[in-house]
């Protein structure tokens, strides 16, 4: 007589389509508890706009939408568009402050140019 014994295989839980840096979960953090209607965090989305082709887009998440990713850091949720995540895979999403400018920002690998004025990129 043999006895059959079930294993639990651990799933390794794949990697985050993005990684969000301390500065950015403080900015999301900020914006979210500053937003004039309730709102879950901010949502990372690629349109295709500008000079190369493809534009990041990041605006306030009001709600989860069917297969969407929320990736956490330090309090902050972000939710990124299904249809975006092919172009976000490896990305660090920063959010950087200057005399000149203030802003998020992509560190995307998958990135191949850039538009002159950084608003758009191709991959």
């Amino acid at each position: 007589m043999s006895t059959t014994t079930t294993e639990t295989v651990a799933r390794k839980k794949p990697p985050a389509a993005i990684r969000i840096s301390d500065a950015a979960a403080t900015r999301i953090n900020n914006v979210v508890s500053q937003a004039t209607k309730p709102v879950l965090g901010v949502r990372v989305s690629v349109s295709a706009k500008g000079c190369s082709g493809n534009k990041y887009v990041v605006e306030y998440a009001e709600e989860l939408r069917k297969f969407e990713d929320v990736v956490e850091h330090n309090g902050a949720k972000v939710f990124i568009d299904p249809k975006a995540v092919m172009y976000l895979l490896g990305s660090l999403l920063d959010y950087r402050e200057s005399k000149m400018e203030s802003g998020f920002v992509f560190e995307n690998p998958n990135e191949k140019s850039r538009c002159g004025c950084g608003e758009s990129f191709s991959v």
